[in-house]
This record gives structure tokens, sequence and C-alpha cells, in this order.
């Protein structure tokens, strides 16, 4: 049996953001239950010159929907970046979330020769459908959400590699 790339791409991008929205789900909870402003953690970052907590959850959306649509051959969605709490973040998880979830796996179809094309730092960038989605795509979103899980791990939110790992016991192994 052979995969597919919407089998690689999709479901890993839900389970990523999921894990996510439970981790800020924690987080918030925790500032509440130690009198701790939000701000705090939302502006948190690791080192001066990376993003903070609330950046590196606005790149992760944005990762997942791009990959998602250019892989369909669809218009990537423009969100705002204008969110300042947990609850706004919250919903742009879930309006990336509804935006996947709404992406057949038909549309995905031979999407591996789909040329992309990137502009960054005003630079344009080429890839195939399978290069963008395992050189740019996945390794982009996952280190911003790392990031994200560092930055709240440093900063004293009581994480572990599960809430990382996201899911229900039982589903790492499908």
């Amino acid at each position: 049996m052979s995969l597919t790339l919407y089998q690689v791409s999709i479901p890993a991008l839900e389970r990523g953001l999921h894990s996510l929205a439970a981790i800020l789900r924690k987080t918030a909870a925790h500032a509440e239950a130690k009198s701790i402003a939000a701000e705090v953690f939302l502006n948190a970052r690791l080192a001066p010159d990376m993003f903070p907590l609330l950046r590196q959850t606005q790149i992760a959306c944005d990762l997942a929907k791009g990959c998602a649509a250019r892989l369909a051959g669809v218009e990537v969605p423009s969100y705002a970046d204008d969110e300042s709490s947990f609850d706004e973040l919250q919903a742009r998880i879930a309006r990336t979330l509804d935006f996947i979830a709404n992406i057949r796996p038909e549309q995905l179809d031979g999407s591996e020769a789909r040329t992309v094309v990137l502009k960054l730092r005003g630079e344009e960038i080429r890839f195939s459908g399978l290069g963008y989605l395992r050189n740019f795509a996945l390794p982009n979103f996952y280190f911003h959400l790392t990031a994200a899980y560092a930055i709240l791990r440093h900063n004293g939110v009581e994480l572990g590699k599960p809430d990382y790992l996201g899911g229900a016991p039982g589903t790492l192994a499908e």
C-alpha cells in the first residue's frame, strides 16, 4: 500500500493544531490559577531574536492552512494576525482546522508533482508538491509547534511530551 500526500499531510497538520490548542488551554488555566497575566505567556520568547508565543501560534496556523491550500491548488486564506488573547488564538486555530477539514483527499491527488512557488525574503523558491511538504511545510510547522511548547515549558507551564504529541492513548500508532 502506498501513502498519499493527503495521508501524510492533513492528519499531521490537524493533530498538531489540536495539540497546540490543548497546550494553550492548559496555559490559560495555569495563568489563571497562578494569577499571572496572560500577556506574560503570549509575549514570552525563548531568545531575544525569536518570535513570542503569540506569533509562533499564528505562524503554525499559517503554515497549516498554506500547506493544505497549496497542495490542493486552492487560494490560501488570509488572516489579519491581530490576535491578542488565548481566546483569539483558539479561534484562529479553530478557523484553520475548519479550513483544513474541508480539503478533500481527491484535491491532493497528483499534487506530488504540482509546482509550489513561495516568495521568501524577496526571493522566489520553487518546489514540487512533495518537496514542499517534506522539506518546507512540515519541518517549519513542527518547528513553530515545538517553539510554542518550549516557550511554555520554559515559563513553568506543566506540560509533557504527551501534550506535544496529542491524541488519545493508543492513537500514536495510527
